[in-house]
């Protein structure tokens, strides 16, 4: 693999100061991160090596990857915490060797700033707008009308198809199940789920509210939303052509 080659990887570092804990104990602090993707839906955070306060003892293990050539793992210790295999470093990147990459889930806490971050980086290409609208959403399955609404708040991601947040009042709550399913977003917060039961079928997870979402999507507080893969939605008495994304 050339050093051109493995120019390809996308790098950006920021401004914005990040902190990194586990077990209490803080294993990164950096006003210099950069971000790396490593798949084209969002990035990664990468740390610059003199801003790692924890131990990196190397374990022996590798990990290769097309863009940033063979990695070196590392476990991280910090005042007797131990995360095995959490920490790589390419040093064969012209551009990632002087970065650690710490592993998301193996840390207890990131801060950008003083904010707690959840799931993984935001990334500075993705918005969240939430819009009041008075479009006429009607959502049907199998030929049952679930939820009609004159007063919808719609959510628009880079990325993914609106998404029309309906006021409880106007689903039928009747025909809803509760779900174990609990979900994370880091530009939302965390979600709960609802099965709906038509006639003798019950069809999972189709509905998700997020009760107290993050401060940027304040606005779909305590209301509801369909995937528009997997039922029929009406907007102004037109049927609403299911979109193709991962969730469909």
């Amino acid at each position: 693999m050339t050093d051109a080659q493995r120019d390809e990887v996308r790098v950006e570092t920021i401004q914005k100061r990040v902190r990194v804990h586990l077990g209490g104990h803080l294993v990164a602090d950096t006003v210099r991160p950069a971000l790396v993707w490593e798949n084209p839906h969002y990035p990664a955070y990468y740390i610059p090596a003199a801003d790692i306060r924890a131990k990196l003892e190397a374990d022996g293990s590798t990990r290769t990857s097309a863009s940033r050539g063979e990695g070196t793992g590392y476990a991280v210790v910090v005042d007797g915490t131990t995360a095995p295999g959490a920490a790589l470093q390419y040093s064969q990147s012209p551009r990632l060797r002087d970065l650690v990459r710490l592993d998301w889930d193996a840390m207890d806490e990131w801060f950008e700033e003083d904010e707690p971050i959840y799931v993984h980086p935001r990334s500075p290409y993705t918005r969240v707008d939430v819009l009041a609208s008075s479009r006429h959403v009607r959502v049907e399955l199998d030929g049952v009308t679930v939820a009609d609404s004159r007063s919808p708040r719609i959510l628009f991601e880079t990325g993914l198809p609106a998404r029309f947040y309906l006021p409880l009042t106007d689903i039928r709550m009747d025909l809803l199940r509760p779900s174990e399913t609990h979900t994370s977003c880091p530009y939302k917060g965390n979600a709960d789920y609802w099965n709906i039961r038509v006639g003798e079928t019950e069809y999972p997870d189709l509905v998700w509210i997020y009760r107290t979402p993050t401060p940027e999507s304040q606005k779909i507080a305590g209301l509801a939303c369909f995937y528009n893969e997997k039922v029929d939605m009406y907007v102004d008495g037109e049927l609403q052509e299911r979109p193709r994304t991962p969730f469909g």
